[in-house]
């Protein structure tokens, strides 16, 4: 555990940030760990890590250079210093005001942009991500909570200062649009809910943390942690600890529905299900969800646990199979590698790699080997396609609405169709099988069935940092190093795919 701190001097000398609020959404415990760990347990920040930072800061410098109006600069300025400063301009009535810093009570903020409207200042962040998410052709996009959060902060901030204008801040974000956050907007009939009621609940959390009146406790999420550095402290916990969350989808939230009944993971594999149904106490868990929750809790404490099948798992039946997986670089929505393992007959000695890469950052580069990827798909036919998880369908939806004179819609719908394509993941792992490992990700599942990557630190979030890297600098033992990671991603899912033929239904 952190060490103690008094509660009184805590909340005296550390300030709610941002920042603070920010980490806060995605894992209470991280602001924890930030405020009272032992620095000397966390990990090396990773260079993915580091290529966020960069990427915040040139793609700022860019917005900056491109803002066209006067504006006033405060960013070499620091501390007290940089307050007074925005306060006296705030005062003048700067219209804009960069890198300005806000302080009321135990607020603290440091907006990269306060604008003049009216007679009070608005507040802004620069992202180097999407303002939105979750936006597709059938669905427009939300607000972040983790950006809402931050802006929210600065707006508070400024309402106790008397200079707000409003409850509506604004993104820049990495298609440099303006992307409004009206933090008083109900989000629907059956959810009267307001970003303002989030940022409330997050700075009372907050508080309650720094104040030491809160005790969070670290929880186990695979798109989460695995880039923070507390991660290895953080597991070494849990596992001590045999904590709930190391259950595959059983995250923080339904654990802490359960810790006052069940505390571990032994402890859930040995209950019977139907004396905690009617409990208050682990309310919104239901007897399914209970039920497969315990199923994976026996799975993982049995010394000798071994993957199995809940279901029938109907795969296509075809002479050649191809294993498929893209890289795609988030920030600028470029899509730069197309990577398939082909195999013939079952027989991996067959094996061979087929790749399509972008050799330079411009749409036609991105677009020549979109259109190759889809040519050698086609001339393959018949064949059975493989892929893990529905990210590969909506890059190509994606690339065919950037590119519609390489195919047609229609042809983006025949290649993913059932009868040609297996989503591994959302198909078959999830609807039928259960496995004794914390996560159902490839990496995860393929190390499991002992293959190894030859990369000594595969990810996703890797390939990204390195293509970066290789953009800048053209290094072909970077884009050597890429497509080798891109050709073992492909091969552990065909391993994963005869790892599942070989599994035998539970009885």
């Amino acid at each position: 555990m952190p060490d103690q701190l008094d509660p009184a001097l805590a909340s005296k000398s550390t300030p709610i940030t941002a920042s603070m609020l920010y980490d806060l959404v995605a894992c209470p415990h991280r602001v924890t760990m930030d405020l009272f760990a032992n620095p000397s347990e966390r990990d090396a920040v990773s260079p993915f890590v580091q290529l966020l930072w960069e990427r915040g800061a040139a793609h700022e410098r860019e917005v900056i250079a491109g803002i066209g109006d006067p504006f006033l600069d405060l960013s070499k300025y620091h501390g007290l210093e940089k307050e007074q400063l925005t306060l006296a301009a705030m005062d003048r009535g700067e219209s804009i005001i960069y890198s300005g810093r806000i302080s009321s009570d135990d607020l603290l903020g440091e907006p990269d942009l306060l604008r003049k409207e009216g007679d009070g200042y608005v507040a802004g962040d620069i992202k180097s991500g999407a303002g939105e998410e979750g936006a597709s052709e059938e669905h427009e996009g939300k607000p972040k909570i983790r950006y809402a959060v931050q802006l929210a902060l600065y707006t508070d901030i400024l309402e106790r200062l008397s200079r707000s204008t409003g409850r509506t801040p604004f993104v820049w974000d990495i298609h440099c649009t303006e992307v409004p956050y009206d933090l008083m907007e109900v989000r629907g009939k059956k959810n009267p809910r307001r970003l303002w009621d989030d940022y409330e609940e997050c700075l009372c959390e907050a508080r309650k943390i720094v104040s030491r009146a809160l005790q969070t406790v670290p929880a186990y999420s695979a798109g989460i942690c695995k880039n923070c550095v507390w991660y290895a402290s953080c597991i070494k916990r849990l596992e001590a600890t045999n904590d709930l969350t190391l259950i595959p989808e059983l995250g923080r939230s339904k654990r802490d529905a359960m810790i006052n009944r069940i505390s571990s993971i032994r402890e859930l594999a040995s209950i019977n299900p139907a004396d905690f149904l009617d409990d208050r106490k682990i309310a919104g868990i239901g007897p399914d969800t209970l039920a497969k929750m315990q199923e994976r809790a026996k799975l993982l404490s049995a010394e000798d646990g071994k993957p199995y099948l809940t279901a029938a798992v109907n795969l296509p039946a075809a002479d050649k199979e191809l294993f498929f997986d893209i890289e795609v670089d988030p920030w600028r929505e470029f899509c730069y590698l197309h990577g398939f393992v082909e195999r013939q007959n079952g027989n991996n000695e067959t094996e061979r790699f087929v790749s399509f890469f972008a050799d330079a950052m411009t749409p036609e580069a991105e677009k020549q080997a979109f259109a190759e990827a889809l040519h050698y798909i086609q001339e393959s036919q018949p064949c059975a396609i493989y892929y893990y998880s529905k990210y590969e369908r909506t890059i190509y939806r994606n690339l065919c609405k950037n590119y519609p004179d390489v195919c047609t819609p229609e042809r983006i719908e025949d290649i993913f169709a059932p009868r040609n394509s297996v989503d591994l993941y959302n198909d078959v792992v999830k609807k039928g099988t259960e496995w004794p490992t914390r996560d159902f990700s490839i990496k995860t599942l393929a190390q499991y069935l002992d293959f190894k990557w030859k990369d000594p630190h595969p990810s996703g979030a890797a390939s990204i940092e390195w293509f970066y890297r290789w953009s800048e600098s053209g290094d072909p033992k970077i884009r050597e190093r890429i497509l080798e990671y891109n050709e073992d991603d492909c091969r552990a899912t065909r391993v994963l795919l005869d790892g599942i033929r070989g599994l035998s239904a539970f009885s």
